[in-house]
């Protein structure tokens, strides 16, 4: 697949296409990670789990980025692996199998599924204008790119999950999907999950507007896309109701070279350099910015981007400038 390259987390830190440039601003927040991640067997279940908390948290910036040896890959792996893995006791809602397509433009489209049974109820309408879709598992942006339409950033309306990447870069076709993220009140029911009252989205701003259950409301905005990383914005219109968690990460690991995450770095307020872990020994704590990802190549999402989270704020979200929006 690759060689023997080694690369530190440090270097993929120092790549530019997130960290140097997110130098630390006067207005950026602590917030509290745990790592809730447990020990599993099976590489198709995410065991890894972190959640972020901040009563005062009102903006935030997510990136998904290529790992550092996205350059030496030669055969690419992402099919499932299931071994190990019992599923027979996972509840099923039945449904029936059909697409829809919200918008399209010369640029970018969306479209929706349903998935001919998904392990939640589906009640959650997603909006385009004045078109509603009720009952839609999953909702997925595309981009035109070379000729391709390159699938980015998809949400599944009923669990709260969403995913992203980057453009697939010049010696690649297509890169694999990685780890997951909740935004919003994060609570468990049977896994974490964020309750949806609606979704809706915005073609003009490439913005996605959700209302929750529990109150409140957020906004995630696709600020920067290449084939490099994809920044995503985010925005609260308040606390989280019941002191939940604002965001969560979610992947999986069973084994360094079987896992889309394996490691974390993160930097403090106060900090003079960036603290450096394993994923599964990580105890958590304070900090204003968080990468978790891989420094060897995977069997399991070999192309699977980076998750950086960062610019935790109590005011707006700050658009890039350094890179052109795409």
């Amino acid at each position: 697949m690759m060689g023997p390259f080694r690369p530190l987390v440090a270097a993929a830190l120092c790549l530019g296409l997130s960290l140097s440039a997110e130098a630390a601003r006067a207005d950026e927040l602590s917030v509290a990670v745990a790592n809730k991640s447990e020990p599993e067997l099976c590489a198709e279940k995410d065991n890894i789990n972190l959640e972020f908390t901040s009563s005062q948290v009102r903006s935030l910036r997510i990136q998904a980025v290529h790992p550092s040896y996205i350059g030496q890959i030669v055969v690419d792996r992402w099919a499932p692996d299931f071994t190990s893995c019992d599923m027979t006791h996972d509840p099923s809602f039945v449904a029936q199998a059909r697409r829809v397509t919200f918008f399209e433009n010369e640029r970018m489209w969306l479209t929706g599924h349903v998935y001919p049974s998904f392990w939640r109820p589906a009640k959650v309408p997603f909006r385009v204008g004045d078109r509603v879709e009720q009952g839609l598992h999953v909702v997925q942006l595309w981009m035109l790119h070379n000729e391709r339409a390159e699938e980015v950033l998809v949400v599944y309306p009923q669990d709260g999950y969403w995913r992203a990447r980057p453009l697939p870069p010049a010696h690649m076709r297509w890169s694999a999907y990685g780890s997951s993220f909740l935004i919003g009140p994060v609570e468990t029911q049977e896994r974490p999950i964020v309750d949806f009252e609606e979704i809706s989205f915005d073609p003009a701003t490439k913005s996605f507007t959700m209302k929750f259950a529990r109150g409140g409301s957020a906004r995630l905005t696709v600020d920067t896309l290449d084939p490099d990383r994809i920044i995503l914005d985010v925005s609260y219109d308040g606390p989280m109701p019941g002191g939940r968690p604002f965001m969560a990460m979610r992947s999986m690991y069973t084994t360094e070279f079987n896992a889309d995450v394996a490691k974390v770095a993160w930097r403090t307020a106060t900090g003079k350099g960036w603290g450096e872990s394993p994923i599964m020994s990580w105890p958590g704590g304070e900090l204003v910015e968080l990468w978790a990802g891989r420094t060897i190549a995977s069997r399991h999402n070999t192309s699977a981007p980076d998750m950086v989270f960062s610019r935790f704020s109590s005011g707006p979200p700050v658009p890039s400038a350094a890179t052109p929006k795409k």
